[in-house]
Protein backbone atom coordinates (compact mmCIF):
# COMPACT_ATOMS: atom_id res chain seq x y z
CA UNK A 1 0.00 0.00 0.00
CA UNK A 2 1.30 3.43 -0.44
CA UNK A 3 2.05 5.46 2.73
CA UNK A 4 1.98 9.00 1.72
CA UNK A 5 1.22 10.13 4.94
CA UNK A 6 3.47 12.99 5.86
CA UNK A 7 4.04 12.57 10.01
CA UNK A 8 5.80 14.69 11.74
CA UNK A 9 8.78 13.70 14.02
CA UNK A 10 7.81 15.85 16.73
CA UNK A 11 8.63 13.90 19.75
CA UNK A 12 9.76 10.31 19.34
CA UNK A 13 13.54 11.18 17.37
CA UNK A 14 13.58 14.70 19.01
CA UNK A 15 16.49 13.62 20.90
CA UNK A 16 19.34 12.78 18.22
CA UNK A 17 21.35 16.17 17.98
CA UNK A 18 21.62 15.67 21.90
CA UNK A 19 22.68 12.40 22.15
CA UNK A 20 25.85 12.11 19.38
CA UNK A 21 28.63 9.55 20.94
CA UNK A 22 30.74 11.62 23.18
CA UNK A 23 33.88 10.00 25.03
CA UNK A 24 33.48 9.43 29.13
CA UNK A 25 35.33 7.62 31.75
CA UNK A 26 34.24 3.70 31.39
CA UNK A 27 34.66 4.00 35.35
CA UNK A 28 31.19 5.44 35.02
CA UNK A 29 29.55 3.70 33.30
CA UNK A 30 27.87 0.49 34.48
CA UNK A 31 25.48 -1.24 32.40
CA UNK A 32 22.60 -1.12 33.97
CA UNK A 33 20.74 -3.02 31.27
CA UNK A 34 22.97 -5.76 29.15
CA UNK A 35 22.24 -5.75 25.38
CA UNK A 36 23.54 -7.13 22.36
CA UNK A 37 24.85 -4.46 20.01
CA UNK A 38 22.72 -3.04 17.48
CA UNK A 39 25.80 -3.62 14.63
CA UNK A 40 27.70 -6.42 14.17
CA UNK A 41 25.94 -7.83 17.44
CA UNK A 42 27.85 -10.57 17.75
CA UNK A 43 31.64 -10.45 15.86
CA UNK A 44 34.08 -13.05 15.67
CA UNK A 45 37.48 -12.15 16.58
CA UNK A 46 39.48 -11.54 13.06
CA UNK A 47 42.57 -13.32 12.55
CA UNK A 48 45.04 -13.39 10.63
CA UNK A 49 45.50 -15.02 7.33
CA UNK A 50 45.50 -19.02 7.98
CA UNK A 51 47.94 -21.63 6.54
CA UNK A 52 46.32 -22.49 3.05
CA UNK A 53 46.45 -25.94 4.35
CA UNK A 54 43.93 -25.09 7.51
CA UNK A 55 41.07 -24.41 4.54
CA UNK A 56 42.40 -26.53 1.71
CA UNK A 57 41.14 -30.38 2.64
CA UNK A 58 44.59 -31.76 2.04
CA UNK A 59 47.82 -31.06 3.18
CA UNK A 60 49.04 -28.92 0.38
CA UNK A 61 47.26 -26.87 -2.05
CA UNK A 62 47.16 -27.55 -5.82
CA UNK A 63 48.10 -25.37 -8.76
CA UNK A 64 44.11 -25.26 -9.34
CA UNK A 65 43.23 -23.88 -6.28
CA UNK A 66 44.83 -20.47 -7.78
CA UNK A 67 42.74 -21.12 -11.16
CA UNK A 68 39.58 -19.01 -11.28
CA UNK A 69 37.55 -21.51 -9.79
CA UNK A 70 39.70 -22.91 -7.52
CA UNK A 71 39.52 -22.39 -4.03
CA UNK A 72 42.24 -20.16 -2.99
CA UNK A 73 40.79 -17.77 -5.76
CA UNK A 74 37.61 -17.21 -4.36
CA UNK A 75 38.70 -16.77 -1.04
CA UNK A 76 40.83 -13.88 -1.82
CA UNK A 77 38.43 -12.63 -4.05
CA UNK A 78 36.53 -13.01 -0.99
CA UNK A 79 38.81 -10.85 0.83
CA UNK A 80 39.35 -8.41 -1.68
CA UNK A 81 35.49 -7.98 -2.18
CA UNK A 82 35.01 -7.61 1.38
CA UNK A 83 37.76 -4.54 1.58
CA UNK A 84 35.98 -2.66 -0.83
CA UNK A 85 32.97 -3.26 1.00
CA UNK A 86 31.15 -5.06 -1.40
CA UNK A 87 29.44 -7.90 1.28
CA UNK A 88 27.40 -9.74 -0.83
CA UNK A 89 30.07 -10.14 -3.37
CA UNK A 90 32.58 -11.14 -0.61
CA UNK A 91 29.63 -13.60 0.83
CA UNK A 92 29.34 -15.06 -2.30
CA UNK A 93 32.81 -15.98 -3.16
CA UNK A 94 33.28 -17.25 0.20
CA UNK A 95 30.52 -19.76 0.09
CA UNK A 96 32.54 -21.24 -2.88
CA UNK A 97 35.38 -21.80 -0.32
CA UNK A 98 33.37 -23.38 1.60
CA UNK A 99 31.52 -25.64 -0.97
CA UNK A 100 34.92 -26.94 -1.76
CA UNK A 101 36.25 -27.20 2.26
CA UNK A 102 33.25 -27.62 4.12
CA UNK A 103 34.82 -28.64 7.53
CA UNK A 104 37.30 -25.56 7.96
CA UNK A 105 35.93 -23.97 11.11
CA UNK A 106 37.91 -20.63 9.64
CA UNK A 107 36.11 -20.24 6.64
CA UNK A 108 32.78 -20.58 8.75
CA UNK A 109 33.83 -18.19 10.80
CA UNK A 110 34.60 -16.00 8.51
CA UNK A 111 31.38 -16.35 6.55
CA UNK A 112 29.54 -15.68 9.87
CA UNK A 113 31.40 -12.20 10.25
CA UNK A 114 30.54 -11.26 6.61
CA UNK A 115 26.76 -11.65 7.04
CA UNK A 116 27.06 -9.99 10.50
CA UNK A 117 28.35 -7.11 8.70
CA UNK A 118 26.03 -7.18 6.17
CA UNK A 119 23.22 -6.88 8.52
CA UNK A 120 22.00 -10.95 7.95
CA UNK A 121 22.04 -11.68 11.83
CA UNK A 122 19.77 -14.58 10.36
CA UNK A 123 21.89 -16.37 7.69
CA UNK A 124 25.35 -15.64 10.79
CA UNK A 125 22.97 -17.59 13.05
CA UNK A 126 22.71 -20.53 10.52
CA UNK A 127 26.83 -20.61 9.86
CA UNK A 128 27.19 -20.76 13.81
CA UNK A 129 24.65 -23.20 14.71
CA UNK A 130 26.32 -25.71 12.25
CA UNK A 131 29.87 -24.69 14.10
CA UNK A 132 27.73 -25.68 17.31
CA UNK A 133 26.86 -28.81 15.77
CA UNK A 134 29.98 -30.30 15.08
CA UNK A 135 31.38 -29.06 18.73
CA UNK A 136 28.57 -28.14 21.32
CA UNK A 137 30.83 -27.13 23.65
CA UNK A 138 32.91 -24.48 21.76
CA UNK A 139 32.88 -21.17 24.01
CA UNK A 140 33.42 -18.67 21.26
CA UNK A 141 30.90 -20.50 18.71
CA UNK A 142 28.21 -20.38 22.05
CA UNK A 143 28.81 -16.68 22.56
CA UNK A 144 28.10 -15.82 19.39
CA UNK A 145 25.13 -17.82 18.99
CA UNK A 146 23.64 -16.15 22.31
CA UNK A 147 24.56 -12.29 21.57
CA UNK A 148 22.78 -13.52 17.83
CA UNK A 149 19.52 -14.50 19.52
CA UNK A 150 19.73 -11.91 22.52
CA UNK A 151 19.53 -8.96 19.44
CA UNK A 152 16.68 -11.06 17.52
CA UNK A 153 14.93 -11.10 21.29
CA UNK A 154 15.04 -15.04 21.45
CA UNK A 155 15.79 -14.60 24.92
CA UNK A 156 15.57 -18.01 26.14
CA UNK A 157 17.78 -19.34 23.50
CA UNK A 158 20.09 -16.93 24.30
CA UNK A 159 19.80 -17.67 28.29
CA UNK A 160 20.21 -21.24 27.70
CA UNK A 161 23.40 -20.28 25.59
CA UNK A 162 24.88 -18.48 28.21
CA UNK A 163 24.26 -20.90 30.82
CA UNK A 164 26.09 -23.51 28.64
CA UNK A 165 29.22 -21.31 28.40
CA UNK A 166 29.19 -20.63 32.25
CA UNK A 167 29.21 -24.46 32.27
CA UNK A 168 32.04 -24.73 30.16
CA UNK A 169 34.14 -21.78 31.06
CA UNK A 170 33.28 -20.48 34.58
CA UNK A 171 35.98 -17.66 34.19
CA UNK A 172 33.65 -16.04 31.06
CA UNK A 173 32.64 -12.92 33.40
CA UNK A 174 30.80 -10.58 30.49
CA UNK A 175 28.50 -13.86 30.50
CA UNK A 176 27.28 -13.45 33.89
CA UNK A 177 26.12 -9.56 32.88
CA UNK A 178 24.53 -10.85 30.05
CA UNK A 179 22.79 -13.59 31.39
CA UNK A 180 21.35 -11.60 34.37
CA UNK A 181 20.68 -8.84 32.41
CA UNK A 182 18.13 -11.44 30.57
CA UNK A 183 16.68 -12.42 33.84
CA UNK A 184 16.23 -9.15 34.62
CA UNK A 185 14.50 -8.25 31.46
CA UNK A 186 11.95 -11.18 31.89
CA UNK A 187 11.49 -9.79 35.53
CA UNK A 188 13.08 -13.25 36.73
CA UNK A 189 15.01 -11.56 39.63
CA UNK A 190 15.20 -15.01 41.62
CA UNK A 191 17.80 -16.35 38.72
CA UNK A 192 19.07 -12.67 38.16
CA UNK A 193 20.11 -12.89 41.69
CA UNK A 194 21.18 -16.32 41.66
CA UNK A 195 23.58 -15.36 38.43
CA UNK A 196 25.15 -12.17 39.96
CA UNK A 197 25.78 -13.78 43.43
CA UNK A 198 27.89 -16.30 41.48
CA UNK A 199 29.45 -13.75 39.81
CA UNK A 200 30.60 -12.14 43.06
CA UNK A 201 31.76 -15.29 44.28
CA UNK A 202 34.15 -16.06 41.12
CA UNK A 203 35.27 -12.74 41.03
CA UNK A 204 35.04 -11.15 44.56
CA UNK A 205 36.70 -8.12 43.39
CA UNK A 206 34.26 -7.07 40.91
CA UNK A 207 32.00 -4.40 41.71
CA UNK A 208 29.60 -4.78 39.07
CA UNK A 209 28.12 -8.18 40.71
CA UNK A 210 27.59 -6.04 43.73
CA UNK A 211 26.00 -3.39 41.66
CA UNK A 212 23.44 -5.60 40.39
CA UNK A 213 22.69 -7.35 43.46
CA UNK A 214 22.07 -3.69 44.95
CA UNK A 215 19.50 -3.34 42.61
CA UNK A 216 17.67 -6.38 42.92
CA UNK A 217 17.93 -5.95 46.54
CA UNK A 218 16.27 -2.47 46.09
CA UNK A 219 13.83 -3.36 43.70
CA UNK A 220 12.86 -5.96 46.43
CA UNK A 221 12.80 -3.53 48.86
CA UNK A 222 15.76 -4.38 50.98
CA UNK A 223 17.13 -1.27 51.51
CA UNK A 224 19.89 -2.49 54.42
CA UNK A 225 21.17 -5.25 51.82
CA UNK A 226 20.85 -3.06 48.81
CA UNK A 227 23.14 -0.03 50.93
CA UNK A 228 25.56 -2.88 51.80
CA UNK A 229 25.74 -3.81 48.29
CA UNK A 230 26.08 -0.40 46.38
CA UNK A 231 28.70 0.03 49.06
CA UNK A 232 30.78 -2.31 48.48
CA UNK A 233 31.08 -1.48 44.86
CA UNK A 234 32.57 1.20 45.98
CA UNK A 235 34.40 -0.12 48.10
CA UNK A 236 36.07 -1.67 45.00
CA UNK A 237 35.72 0.92 42.58
CA UNK A 238 35.79 4.53 44.58
CA UNK A 239 35.11 6.42 41.15
CA UNK A 240 31.92 4.98 40.12
CA UNK A 241 29.33 7.37 39.83
CA UNK A 242 26.10 4.68 39.27
CA UNK A 243 26.42 3.25 43.20
CA UNK A 244 26.59 6.77 44.64
CA UNK A 245 23.24 7.88 42.34
CA UNK A 246 21.16 4.40 43.57
CA UNK A 247 21.95 5.57 47.34
CA UNK A 248 20.74 8.86 46.83
CA UNK A 249 17.50 7.25 45.74
CA UNK A 250 17.79 5.07 48.85
CA UNK A 251 18.12 7.53 50.88
CA UNK A 252 15.81 10.02 49.09
CA UNK A 253 12.89 6.91 49.54
CA UNK A 254 13.99 6.85 53.17
CA UNK A 255 13.63 11.05 53.68
CA UNK A 256 17.13 10.85 55.00
CA UNK A 257 17.54 14.22 53.31
CA UNK A 258 20.92 14.77 54.58
CA UNK A 259 22.76 11.49 53.53
CA UNK A 260 21.32 12.74 49.89
CA UNK A 261 23.02 16.12 50.16
CA UNK A 262 26.03 14.52 51.08
CA UNK A 263 26.22 12.10 48.18
CA UNK A 264 25.16 14.77 45.53
CA UNK A 265 28.11 16.80 47.50
CA UNK A 266 30.76 14.62 47.30
CA UNK A 267 30.57 13.63 43.99
CA UNK A 268 30.79 17.60 43.13
CA UNK A 269 33.59 17.58 45.04
CA UNK A 270 35.21 15.01 43.19
CA UNK A 271 33.64 16.17 39.86
CA UNK A 272 32.67 19.61 39.74
CA UNK A 273 31.34 19.34 36.03
CA UNK A 274 29.44 15.99 37.12
CA UNK A 275 25.88 17.38 35.08
CA UNK A 276 23.86 14.70 36.34
CA UNK A 277 24.99 15.91 40.49
CA UNK A 278 24.01 19.23 40.05
CA UNK A 279 21.44 18.57 38.57
CA UNK A 280 20.13 16.02 41.02
CA UNK A 281 21.18 18.35 44.09
CA UNK A 282 19.27 21.36 42.48
CA UNK A 283 16.33 19.95 41.83
CA UNK A 284 16.28 18.28 45.56
CA UNK A 285 16.93 21.58 46.96
CA UNK A 286 13.77 23.07 45.23
CA UNK A 287 11.41 20.10 46.01
CA UNK A 288 12.30 20.47 49.21
CA UNK A 289 11.77 24.02 49.82
CA UNK A 290 15.44 25.28 49.48
CA UNK A 291 14.58 27.87 46.53
CA UNK A 292 17.39 29.43 47.44
CA UNK A 293 19.77 26.68 47.20
CA UNK A 294 18.37 25.40 43.75
CA UNK A 295 18.21 28.68 42.11
CA UNK A 296 22.13 29.49 42.97
CA UNK A 297 23.37 26.10 41.47
CA UNK A 298 20.72 26.34 38.86
CA UNK A 299 21.89 29.79 37.11
CA UNK A 300 25.39 28.32 37.79
CA UNK A 301 24.50 25.67 35.45
CA UNK A 302 22.55 28.19 32.59
CA UNK A 303 25.94 30.29 32.81
CA UNK A 304 27.98 27.02 32.02
CA UNK A 305 25.49 25.60 29.34
CA UNK A 306 26.03 28.55 27.11
CA UNK A 307 29.60 26.84 26.27
CA UNK A 308 28.70 23.51 27.46
CA UNK A 309 26.25 21.54 25.21
CA UNK A 310 26.38 18.25 27.42
CA UNK A 311 24.48 20.24 30.30
CA UNK A 312 21.03 20.72 28.31
CA UNK A 313 22.40 17.19 26.36
CA UNK A 314 22.17 16.01 30.52
CA UNK A 315 18.24 17.40 30.76
CA UNK A 316 17.05 15.20 27.71
CA UNK A 317 18.62 12.08 28.59
CA UNK A 318 18.09 12.01 32.89
CA UNK A 319 14.31 14.08 32.85
CA UNK A 320 12.96 14.58 29.10
CA UNK A 321 13.30 11.09 27.82
CA UNK A 322 12.53 9.49 31.39
CA UNK A 323 8.98 11.42 30.97
CA UNK A 324 10.10 13.87 34.13
CA UNK A 325 8.96 16.79 32.26
CA UNK A 326 7.86 18.58 35.43
CA UNK A 327 11.53 18.28 36.58
CA UNK A 328 13.36 19.10 33.56
CA UNK A 329 10.53 22.23 33.56
CA UNK A 330 11.84 23.10 36.91
CA UNK A 331 15.50 22.88 36.27
CA UNK A 332 15.55 24.25 32.80
CA UNK A 333 13.29 27.62 34.15
CA UNK A 334 16.29 28.21 36.53
CA UNK A 335 18.84 27.46 34.17
CA UNK A 336 17.16 30.54 32.25
CA UNK A 337 17.55 33.15 34.70
CA UNK A 338 21.80 32.36 34.57
CA UNK A 339 21.31 32.34 30.62
CA UNK A 340 18.18 34.42 29.43
CA UNK A 341 19.82 33.84 25.88
CA UNK A 342 20.22 30.39 25.65
CA UNK A 343 18.53 29.05 22.47
CA UNK A 344 19.14 25.62 23.51
CA UNK A 345 17.40 25.75 26.99
CA UNK A 346 14.24 27.15 25.33
CA UNK A 347 14.00 24.10 22.86
CA UNK A 348 14.51 21.51 25.55
CA UNK A 349 11.76 23.71 27.63
CA UNK A 350 9.95 23.66 24.23
CA UNK A 351 10.34 19.54 24.46
CA UNK A 352 9.54 19.70 28.37
CA UNK A 353 5.86 21.34 27.78
CA UNK A 354 5.59 19.13 24.52
CA UNK A 355 5.63 16.20 26.82
CA UNK A 356 3.10 17.74 29.15
CA UNK A 357 0.86 18.36 25.88
CA UNK A 358 1.14 22.22 27.12
CA UNK A 359 0.90 23.54 23.73
CA UNK A 360 0.89 27.07 23.95
CA UNK A 361 3.76 27.40 26.63
CA UNK A 362 6.02 24.66 24.21
CA UNK A 363 5.13 26.72 21.39
CA UNK A 364 6.20 29.88 23.25
CA UNK A 365 9.84 28.39 24.09
CA UNK A 366 10.35 27.02 20.62
CA UNK A 367 9.29 30.50 19.19
CA UNK A 368 12.51 31.89 21.31
CA UNK A 369 14.57 29.72 19.43
CA UNK A 370 17.11 31.80 17.48
CA UNK A 371 17.69 31.47 13.57
CA UNK A 372 21.66 31.11 14.10
CA UNK A 373 20.90 28.10 16.78
CA UNK A 374 21.46 24.22 15.89
CA UNK A 375 17.60 23.87 17.28
CA UNK A 376 15.73 26.56 14.50
CA UNK A 377 15.15 23.95 12.14
CA UNK A 378 13.64 22.03 15.08
CA UNK A 379 11.60 23.89 16.22
CA UNK A 380 10.23 26.09 13.90
CA UNK A 381 9.40 22.14 12.06
CA UNK A 382 7.28 22.09 15.41
CA UNK A 383 5.86 25.00 15.96
CA UNK A 384 3.85 24.18 12.48
CA UNK A 385 3.26 21.14 13.74
CA UNK A 386 1.61 21.95 16.49
CA UNK A 387 -0.28 24.20 14.81
CA UNK A 388 -1.74 21.54 12.52
CA UNK A 389 -2.35 19.20 15.61
CA UNK A 390 -4.20 22.14 16.98
CA UNK A 391 -6.45 22.39 13.30
CA UNK A 392 -4.85 25.37 12.58
CA UNK A 393 -3.12 24.68 9.40
CA UNK A 394 -4.09 28.70 8.02
CA UNK A 395 -1.71 29.65 10.70
CA UNK A 396 0.75 27.06 10.03
CA UNK A 397 1.26 27.87 6.98
CA UNK A 398 1.82 31.37 7.84
CA UNK A 399 4.31 30.73 10.21
CA UNK A 400 6.52 28.31 7.76
CA UNK A 401 6.49 30.84 5.01
CA UNK A 402 7.56 33.79 7.52
CA UNK A 403 10.36 31.19 8.54
CA UNK A 404 10.86 30.96 4.65
CA UNK A 405 11.83 34.37 4.05
CA UNK A 406 14.03 34.72 7.34
CA UNK A 407 16.15 31.40 5.89
CA UNK A 408 15.23 31.37 2.09
CA UNK A 409 17.70 28.88 0.97
CA UNK A 410 16.48 25.56 3.24
CA UNK A 411 14.47 23.06 0.81
CA UNK A 412 13.50 21.13 4.10
CA UNK A 413 11.06 24.30 5.36
CA UNK A 414 9.42 23.88 1.50
CA UNK A 415 8.86 20.16 2.26
CA UNK A 416 6.89 20.88 4.91
CA UNK A 417 5.03 23.91 3.55
CA UNK A 418 4.20 21.68 0.43
CA UNK A 419 3.18 18.93 2.87
CA UNK A 420 0.52 21.55 4.75
CA UNK A 421 -0.81 22.85 0.96
CA UNK A 422 -1.36 19.21 0.25
CA UNK A 423 -3.31 18.99 3.50
CA UNK A 424 -5.78 21.65 2.07
CA UNK A 425 -5.41 20.14 -1.01
CA UNK A 426 -3.91 23.44 -2.67
CA UNK A 427 -2.10 20.95 -4.86
CA UNK A 428 -1.17 24.34 -7.42
CA UNK A 429 0.61 25.74 -4.26
CA UNK A 430 2.51 22.38 -3.24
CA UNK A 431 3.60 22.17 -6.36
CA UNK A 432 5.13 25.41 -6.56
CA UNK A 433 6.82 25.28 -3.42
CA UNK A 434 8.59 22.20 -4.04
CA UNK A 435 9.58 23.32 -7.48
CA UNK A 436 11.00 26.48 -5.73
CA UNK A 437 12.76 23.66 -3.30
CA UNK A 438 14.29 21.79 -6.29
CA UNK A 439 15.78 24.89 -7.48
CA UNK A 440 17.61 24.92 -4.48
CA UNK A 441 18.86 21.62 -4.27
CA UNK A 442 17.73 19.40 -7.07
CA UNK A 443 18.80 16.32 -6.29
CA UNK A 444 17.15 16.45 -3.14
CA UNK A 445 15.14 12.96 -3.26
CA UNK A 446 12.41 13.96 -0.25
CA UNK A 447 11.35 17.25 -2.37
CA UNK A 448 10.86 14.55 -5.62
CA UNK A 449 9.13 11.91 -3.56
CA UNK A 450 6.70 14.85 -2.02
CA UNK A 451 6.36 16.18 -5.95
CA UNK A 452 5.52 12.30 -7.16
CA UNK A 453 2.62 11.85 -4.28
CA UNK A 454 0.88 14.90 -5.07
CA UNK A 455 1.25 13.93 -9.19
CA UNK A 456 -0.15 10.98 -7.81
CA UNK A 457 -2.98 12.78 -6.27
CA UNK A 458 -4.20 15.45 -9.49
CA UNK A 459 -4.25 11.62 -11.66
CA UNK A 460 -0.98 12.28 -13.35
CA UNK A 461 0.83 9.06 -12.80
CA UNK A 462 3.44 9.31 -15.78
CA UNK A 463 5.03 12.21 -13.09
CA UNK A 464 4.00 10.55 -10.27
CA UNK A 465 6.17 7.21 -11.81
CA UNK A 466 9.18 9.96 -13.09
CA UNK A 467 9.06 11.58 -10.11
CA UNK A 468 9.56 8.26 -8.20
CA UNK A 469 12.39 6.84 -10.17
CA UNK A 470 14.03 10.33 -9.80
CA UNK A 471 13.94 10.22 -6.06
CA UNK A 472 15.03 6.42 -6.36
CA UNK A 473 18.03 8.05 -8.82
CA UNK A 474 19.20 10.09 -5.56
CA UNK A 475 18.48 7.93 -2.88
CA UNK A 476 18.59 4.15 -3.74
CA UNK A 477 17.58 2.89 -0.16
CA UNK A 478 14.28 5.81 -0.11
CA UNK A 479 11.83 2.93 0.84
CA UNK A 480 9.11 5.20 0.55
CA UNK A 481 9.62 5.74 -3.07
CA UNK A 482 10.49 2.13 -3.77
CA UNK A 483 7.08 1.11 -1.93
CA UNK A 484 4.99 3.69 -3.99
CA UNK A 485 6.59 3.18 -7.15
CA UNK A 486 6.82 -0.56 -6.75
CA UNK A 487 2.48 -0.41 -5.23
CA UNK A 488 1.66 2.07 -8.21
CA UNK A 489 2.80 -0.85 -10.69
CA UNK A 490 0.87 -3.05 -9.22
CA UNK A 491 -2.33 -1.39 -9.09
CA UNK A 492 -2.11 -0.38 -12.32
CA UNK A 493 -1.11 -3.93 -13.55
CA UNK A 494 2.39 -3.38 -15.09
CA UNK A 495 5.78 -4.22 -14.36
CA UNK A 496 4.65 -6.77 -11.70
CA UNK A 497 8.39 -8.66 -11.72
CA UNK A 498 9.49 -4.95 -11.03
CA UNK A 499 7.34 -3.88 -8.78
CA UNK A 500 7.97 -7.03 -6.69
CA UNK A 501 11.62 -6.15 -6.85
CA UNK A 502 11.24 -2.44 -5.57
CA UNK A 503 8.84 -3.35 -2.94
CA UNK A 504 11.13 -5.91 -1.85
CA UNK A 505 14.23 -3.79 -1.29
CA UNK A 506 11.93 -0.88 0.54
CA UNK A 507 11.32 -3.92 3.14
CA UNK A 508 15.40 -4.52 3.42
CA UNK A 509 15.34 -0.73 5.15
CA UNK A 510 11.80 -1.16 6.42
CA UNK A 511 11.41 -5.44 7.15
CA UNK A 512 8.66 -4.52 9.44
CA UNK A 513 6.49 -1.60 8.03
CA UNK A 514 2.91 -2.78 7.50
CA UNK A 515 2.32 -0.56 4.59
CA UNK A 516 5.17 -2.01 2.48
CA UNK A 517 4.53 -5.60 3.47
CA UNK A 518 1.07 -4.98 2.35
CA UNK A 519 2.17 -3.59 -1.10
CA UNK A 520 3.91 -6.82 -1.29
CA UNK A 521 0.94 -8.89 -1.00
CA UNK A 522 -1.12 -6.89 -3.24
CA UNK A 523 1.76 -7.47 -5.91
CA UNK A 524 1.28 -11.31 -5.36
CA UNK A 525 -2.38 -10.32 -5.56
CA UNK A 526 -2.26 -8.99 -8.73
CA UNK A 527 0.12 -11.85 -10.09
CA UNK A 528 -2.67 -14.37 -9.52
CA UNK A 529 -0.63 -15.53 -6.18
CA UNK A 530 -3.59 -15.49 -3.65
CA UNK A 531 -2.32 -17.69 -0.63
CA UNK A 532 1.30 -15.55 -0.94
CA UNK A 533 -0.95 -12.49 -1.21
CA UNK A 534 -2.90 -13.44 1.99
CA UNK A 535 0.80 -14.60 3.90
CA UNK A 536 1.89 -10.93 3.53
CA UNK A 537 -1.24 -8.40 4.11
CA UNK A 538 -2.12 -11.33 7.15
CA UNK A 539 1.27 -10.06 8.21
CA UNK A 540 0.62 -5.98 7.08
CA UNK A 541 -2.56 -6.33 9.30
CA UNK A 542 -1.16 -7.86 12.26
CA UNK A 543 0.94 -4.63 12.18
CA UNK A 544 -1.14 -1.99 10.91
CA UNK A 545 -4.96 -3.39 12.19
CA UNK A 546 -6.71 -0.48 11.90
CA UNK A 547 -6.46 0.21 7.91
CA UNK A 548 -9.38 0.25 6.07
CA UNK A 549 -7.11 -0.11 2.90
CA UNK A 550 -4.95 -2.88 3.66
CA UNK A 551 -8.15 -4.90 5.37
CA UNK A 552 -10.34 -4.29 1.60
CA UNK A 553 -6.91 -6.15 0.52
CA UNK A 554 -7.07 -8.97 2.70
CA UNK A 555 -10.87 -9.24 2.06
CA UNK A 556 -10.14 -9.62 -1.49
CA UNK A 557 -7.33 -11.76 -1.62
CA UNK A 558 -10.15 -14.21 0.81
CA UNK A 559 -12.20 -13.89 -2.02
CA UNK A 560 -10.31 -14.71 -4.74
CA UNK A 561 -8.61 -17.91 -3.11
CA UNK A 562 -12.47 -18.64 -2.05
CA UNK A 563 -12.53 -17.98 1.72
CA UNK A 564 -15.96 -15.84 1.59
CA UNK A 565 -16.42 -16.05 5.14
CA UNK A 566 -13.06 -14.47 6.10
CA UNK A 567 -13.48 -12.05 2.92
CA UNK A 568 -16.59 -10.92 4.52
CA UNK A 569 -15.03 -10.91 7.94
CA UNK A 570 -12.88 -8.26 6.77
CA UNK A 571 -14.86 -6.53 4.38
CA UNK A 572 -16.61 -5.28 7.12
CA UNK A 573 -14.04 -4.31 9.58
CA UNK A 574 -12.86 -2.27 6.55
CA UNK A 575 -16.48 -0.29 6.22
CA UNK A 576 -16.14 0.13 10.18
CA UNK A 577 -13.12 2.01 9.61
CA UNK A 578 -13.35 3.79 6.17
CA UNK A 579 -14.23 7.43 6.81
CA UNK A 580 -15.49 8.18 2.41
CA UNK A 581 -16.07 6.30 -0.63
CA UNK A 582 -16.84 3.20 0.86
CA UNK A 583 -19.54 2.27 -1.89
CA UNK A 584 -17.23 -0.26 -3.58
CA UNK A 585 -16.58 -1.40 -0.55
CA UNK A 586 -20.40 -1.99 0.06
CA UNK A 587 -20.96 -3.54 -2.97
CA UNK A 588 -18.73 -5.97 -1.89
CA UNK A 589 -20.82 -6.93 0.84
CA UNK A 590 -23.79 -6.59 -0.27
CA UNK A 591 -23.03 -8.90 -3.22
CA UNK A 592 -21.63 -11.77 -0.46
CA UNK A 593 -24.88 -11.18 2.36
CA UNK A 594 -27.53 -9.42 0.29
CA UNK A 595 -27.33 -6.65 2.23
CA UNK A 596 -25.53 -3.44 2.38
CA UNK A 597 -23.79 -2.86 5.63
CA UNK A 598 -22.19 -4.29 8.51
CA UNK A 599 -23.49 -6.96 10.70
CA UNK A 600 -24.60 -5.60 14.28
Amino acid sequence: MKCDLFRPIIFTMIFMIFLSACASDKKSEIPVKTEAPSEEPAQIPDEELPPLSDFDGEGGTPASSFEPDGRYYHYMEAQLQRKKGNIAAAVLYLRKTLEQDPDSEYLQKELANLYLRGNDSRSALGVIEKMIANDPENVESLIVYGKLKQGLKETDEAIAAYRKVIACDPAQKEIYLLLGGLYSEKNDTANAFDVYDRLVKKFPDFYAGYFFIGKIHALQGNTVYAEKSFRKALELEPDLDEPQFELVNLYEKQGKKEKVIRIYEDILQNNPDDVRAGMGLAYFHYKNGNSGNAERLLKELGRKSITDPEIIKGVVQIYIEQNQYDAAIAILDGMLKGAPENSDIYYAAGLAYNGLKNDTMSIAHFKKVKPDSRFYQNAAVQISFLYQEQGKITEAIRFLKDVIRQVPDNPDFMIYLGAFYEEIQDFEKAMDILRQGLEIDPENARLHFRLGVIYDKTGDKQKCIDAMKTAIKFDPADADALNYLGYTYAESGQNLDEAERLVREAMKTKPDDGYIIDSLGWVYFKKGLYDKAIEYIEKAVSLVPDDPIILEHLGDSYMKAGNREKALESYQKSLLKKETDKEVLEKKIRELTGTSGVEK
